[in-house]
């Protein structure tokens, strides 16, 4: 079995390096989501992931996600799920076989796009199974998995995760935090040497 790495050794590791807001495109309207599809179409495989407005009070229920990402390891695009063309574009994308949609702690997302865009994800990967499949006893978690294939650091920022992702206009800050956890999951995938075809996908 190998070890997750814990805290402290990953507060000794020097910093992943993030996607800047240069390759970053905040996707909000009808053209901007045409414009996502076409660059990202073609790609074998996607990081991804989603955000939802926290909930404080006890038995709210959350309406999210709000904003998805996917990413390649170029480039991300943050869409901003209120706006309906966004959304059909989301779920146009999200459906589509052959491509891998990898990340970490996914089955809260899935089952969150199901309700909200009305459509099961294909080709989800999660990332923390093949880990456990290649002796990692824990769920990697994408520090821990950046530590480990890199020998890096993620950092995230604890102030952006709480945000209010249903704000219609993001800050520079929650577009570098949404679009890099998608960007990390991305370059985790391809370190591990996945196939995008294979087999195991749950969607």
């Amino acid at each position: 079995m190998h070890h997750t790495p814990d805290k402290d050794t990953i507060a000794l590791l020097p910093p992943f390096a993030r996607l800047g807001l240069d390759r970053i495109a905040l996707v909000s309207t009808k053209a901007g989501a045409d414009a996502a599809y076409a660059a990202l179409a073609p790609a074998s495989a996607w990081g991804f992931d989603t955000e939802s407005k926290p909930t404080f009070r006890v038995g709210e229920a959350s309406d999210g996600p709000h904003i998805l990402q996917l990413s390649t390891p170029e480039r991300a695009w943050v869409f901003q799920l209120h706006d309906p063309a966004c959304r059909s574009v989301a779920a146009e994308l999200l459906q589509m076989k052959g491509i891998a949609k990898a990340g970490f702690g996914l089955r809260d997302d899935r089952k969150r796009i199901i309700e909200k865009l009305g459509v099961a994800p294909a080709g989800i990967l999660e990332l923390n199974t093949v880990f456990r499949e290649r002796g990692y006893r824990k769920d990697m978690g994408v520090k821990g998995a950046v530590a480990v294939m890199f020998q890096q650091r993620f950092i995230k920022s604890k102030k952006a995760a709480t945000s209010n992702w249903a704000n219609p206009r993001l800050t520079e800050a929650q577009l570098v935090y949404a679009a890099n956890d998608a960007y990390a999951a991305i370059r985790v995938f391809d370190a591990l040497g996945l196939d995008p075809g294979m087999t195991g996908f749950s969607g």
